[in-house]
């Protein structure tokens, strides 16, 4: 399982003194970027070698609110189902431990411009991927 700390800024506040829903995805999505880049193959890299990972599936359940000043664990692991990397996300209020949020997020990897099975980076993921 992969898990990156992060710090909610205010300007990610609503008017009801929360974490605006939309964040939570940029959250996730930075975990993941992360998340790649740890295993070696990031973003930059996959764009050199004609590698577009291409979201075709995001599912959230917003269960504790964020706020302003809390610091989050975010935490990821990732499996493969056919061509589809499954990433399922959690992140939790470090202060308490509630869970906050909860998603599986599901991409396909297009190369050439074409859908691929994702060797690439099934290779890159292998020590952290779920078969």
């Amino acid at each position: 399982m992969f898990t990156l700390e992060m710090k909610v800024r205010d300007y990610e506040i609503d008017s009801e003194g929360i974490v605006n829903n939309a964040n939570y995805l940029h959250y996730l999505e930075h975990t993941r970027h992360e998340f790649c880049g740890m295993a070696g193959f990031s973003f930059a890299k996959m764009q050199e070698r004609g590698i577009v990972p291409v979201l075709n599936r995001i599912e959230v359940d917003y269960k504790t609110p964020l706020r302003s000043g809390d610091v989050m664990e975010s935490r990821l692991w990732v499996e493969m189902k056919g061509v589809r990397f499954v990433f399922h996300q959690e992140i939790y209020k470090k202060e308490t431990g509630e869970l906050s949020v909860k998603a599986v997020v599901s991409c396909v990897c297009l190369e050439g411009g074409r859908l691929s099975r994702g060797e690439a980076l099934a290779e890159a993921f292998k020590e952290y991927l779920w078969l």
